[in-house]
């Protein structure tokens, strides 16, 4: 078997081909991808839902808008919170703060079993995902092959785009390549 370049940090942004509808114009974070798998979270899939109603001690901390986003489709009754720890770089040696673990760079997974004033002081940002997207070993590269996903490098206010609506357009616009003209790729190309 082949050795797989992990892509750990990296966001996968929806092609317009792509056409599982729980990835429509998906934007997701990779949290893990090696030789067993991928898992990831979709960064723009806000519910109705509240953080304050499933997990009231984290709404403080939670960004705007201040609801739990769908993380993807599987374990969506499972929860995962994703925090960015400003001006952390990832160059550290240490690991940041208890309770959170470092996936890349300022960008950590943060453990929602501690309390949340352990960690309230490091952390600038925090999503609450239900859910999350995961791939069996190999998946996720026979999908990249047939040209559902761009691979594209992750920001830190990704994870917090106050505006995520916007996100799979703004994430395409800022690349220095002929994926900004995708960005204007129109919803429905029928109606063009």
């Amino acid at each position: 078997m082949t050795e797989v370049s992990s892509l750990t940090g990296r966001l996968l942004v929806a092609t317009p081909a792509l056409a599982d509808p729980n990835f429509d114009r998906a934007v997701v974070l990779l949290l893990d991808h090696d030789e067993e798998g991928s898992l990831g979270v979709v960064l723009n899939r806000p519910t109705p839902v509240e953080v304050h109603d499933i997990l009231e001690p984290w709404a403080g901390l939670a960004g705007e808008p201040g609801v739990v986003f769908q993380g993807g489709p599987v374990s969506l009754d499972s929860a995962l919170g994703v925090a960015v720890v400003p001006g952390d770089n990832g160059e550290q040696p240490e690991d940041g703060p208890l309770g959170w673990r470092r996936v890349h760079g300022a960008i950590g997974l943060v453990d929602l079993e501690a309390p949340p004033e352990l960690l309230a002081a490091e952390l600038g940002s925090l999503r609450i995902f239900a859910g999350y997207a995961g791939w069996g070993p190999g998946q996720l590269e026979g999908e990249l092959v047939e040209g559902a996903w761009y691979v594209v490098d992750s920001e830190p206010g990704d994870v917090s785009s106050p505006d995520p609506s916007r996100l799979w357009r703004a994430v395409l616009r800022r690349q220095r390549n002929e994926l900004a003209m995708v960005a204007t790729y129109p919803d429905d190309p029928l109606l063009n």
